[in-house]
């Protein structure tokens, strides 16, 4: 490589570090859960996905361990030549009777299922009218289609409903209304039932990337959609958060629609198959959440989301409105929320700032989370460790 490459690179490295926006990695020395190990100590845990305290259950733990016993490591091959297990397709019914879909895709990241939806379903005579805060996937799912593409304001149905008009004018053969069904930066909930009268008003389908919901979200815990009571064409999720905290994704749509992915979606077709310890570990997740101990779990991380929320507005930090257990503290600056990450994590809490580009730039953020796991204990402790912090860095 070039001395001037090089250079280039230190330059930017060294620009983002003078922004504020470097983004650090912390080494876990244990198992995710509502308190890990970090630095040698013991530290309460609030910014991870963990919402239903699944991802260091012994019970998802031990079932991962006995599938990877039984099937090995890996197939070592991708899933049309010689990667499809039994615990593959066992995994594809099992998703797709939770959720309530006639079927269920595998991929090796839920990245690689909004990567790989829309380009083998949708070509140039079609529309995809998206969210402007959908997830980066999502986004660069719709970059590999050659659909054409509109863009509304988030959650805007007014906006919604012109982008869905022009697409109807310019001649669209299909048009897929494609949105997060939580907007994981902001914990907001999309309004599907809107979403839903307009798709019937202009023919459209709807896309709704689940990752955030699946779990814990509406009866049963199955997602954004079930909490709107409302039907959707397509859905993709993940094993990573809620079912399970591995890795891995899926596409929940027909019969029809999941066998024509599998002949054409590039992220399957080109991806080894699913590790069996993913697909163990994720079995046991869904039989968890799906059934009583599930609702005792949703009930005990709705609570803790109610207490955080309660406790933090009374300190007085600025708290983004919402129901969702994702509760986002706006510090504005990044450099702000580095420092305040840096000192909660030295006063025992864990959690990092968000800033650009993952968040607007001037919207910098502790996005905190919360988890079934957590006691009340717990979280009191994160909102005077929050308090100190924030009385130390002049938040409030």
């Amino acid at each position: 490589m070039t001395a001037s490459f090089h250079e280039r690179i230190r330059a930017e490295l060294a620009d983002i570090g003078a922004q504020g926006l470097t983004k650090p990695e912390r080494v876990i020395t244990s198992r995710q859960g509502p308190v890990i190990q970090v630095g040698g100590r013991d530290v309460l845990n609030f910014c991870a996905n963990n919402y239903l305290g699944l991802a260091g259950d012994e019970r998802v733990t031990r079932a991962g361990i006995e599938a990877q016993q039984t099937w090995g490591a890996g197939t070592a091959s991708v899933r049309f030549i010689c990667g499809t297990l039994e615990i593959h397709k066992a995994l594809e019914r099992a998703v797709a009777d939770y959720l309530g879909f006639e079927d269920t895709i595998l991929f090796a990241a839920a990245f690689d299922a909004n990567g790989g939806i829309f380009e083998p379903l949708f070509g140039a005579e079609d529309a995809i009218v998206s969210d402007s805060l959908n997830h980066a996937s999502i986004i660069d799912g719709v970059r590999l289609c050659k659909a054409g593409r509109y863009r509304f304001a988030n959650s805007d149905m007014d906006d919604l409903e012109t982008q869905l008009k022009q697409a109807r004018a310019d001649g669209a053969r299909e048009i897929v209304i494609a949105t997060d069904g939580v907007f994981s930066m902001d914990g907001y909930i999309a309004k599907l039932k809107d979403i839903r009268a307009l798709a019937d008003r202009y023919g459209a389908l709807i896309m709704v990337d689940d990752c955030h919901a699946t779990g814990f979200l509406g009866p049963q815990g199955r997602g954004s959609y079930a909490h709107h009571g409302v039907e959707i064409d397509f859905l993709t999720g993940t094993f990573g958060k809620a079912l399970g905290g591995a890795m891995g994704g899926f596409i929940c749509a027909t019969s029809e629609v999941v066998a024509l992915l599998k002949q054409r979606a590039r992220p399957y077709l080109f991806s080894n198959a699913l590790a069996p310890a993913i697909c163990g570990s994720s079995l046991e997740a869904i039989r968890i959440a799906g059934g009583d101990e599930g609702d005792v779990l949703r009930q005990q991380l709705f609570a803790n989301a109610v207490r955080y929320r309660g406790a933090m507005t009374e300190a007085g930090f600025t708290l983004l409105p919402g129901e969702h257990p994702i509760i986002p503290v706006m510090l504005g600056d990044a450099k702000l929320a580095q420092d305040f990450a840096a000192r909660a994590l030295e006063l025992g809490v864990y959690v990092i700032g968000f800033s650009f580009p993952v968040v607007p730039r001037g919207q910098a953020r502790i996005r905190t989370q919360m988890s079934a796991a957590h006691t009340f204990e717990q979280i009191d402790h994160a909102v005077a460790a929050f308090t100190t912090a924030g009385r130390e860095l002049g938040v409030i």
